[in-house]
């Protein structure tokens, strides 16, 4: 049988842990050392949506992940990457908001830059804005068909975008 002493030293040890251990959980959670994955996925019609950045916190009541710092996103059931400052997925509403200095590649090819997007995944719509006094800029890759079929003369030139 242990002495009294040492009896009450293994309780306190215990009480101790029981006190440090959660908050520590807490915080290797929230503040890693490492870069942070979440991957959204569900029953057998839903695809992963993976998220990897330096800090994600996830609200259980309104079902959003906020994801910051050097955010990368990659949902390829849509063809979908995209990097930003910031993203939050609102599982309820089926949107993602991205921000700071976005920028967005669908499909291997299209891309948008832009400070904040919008990403409406039932409608496949993006949404785009600016910073102040600048442009969002979007590639797009169009089939020109007629293009090989037609005489040699070239398109007019475009004007250059404001930076």
């Amino acid at each position: 049988m242990m002495p009294c002493n040492q009896s009450l030293v293994s309780q306190m040890r215990r009480f101790a842990l029981a006190l440090v251990l959660p908050p520590s959980l807490l915080g290797a959670l929230t503040f890693p050392g490492q870069l942070q994955t979440a991957t959204a996925q569900a029953t057998a019609g839903n695809r992963p949506l993976t998220i990897r950045s330096d800090v994600q916190e996830y609200d259980a009541k309104s079902q959003v992940i906020t994801a910051r710092g050097n955010v990368q996103m990659l949902y390829p059931a849509r063809q979908l990457q995209a990097t930003a400052a910031q993203a939050q997925y609102f599982s309820k509403e089926r949107r993602i908001d991205f921000s700071g200095n976005v920028y967005i590649l669908q499909q291997g090819n299209n891309s948008i830059r832009a400070e904040k997007v919008t990403y409406l995944i039932d409608e496949g719509r993006f949404v785009a804005l600016p910073q102040s006094n600048r442009q969002v800029e979007s590639i797009y890759m169009v089939e020109d068909s007629e293009l090989g079929r037609q005489n040699n003369t070239s398109a007019p030139k475009t004007p250059d975008l404001k930076q």
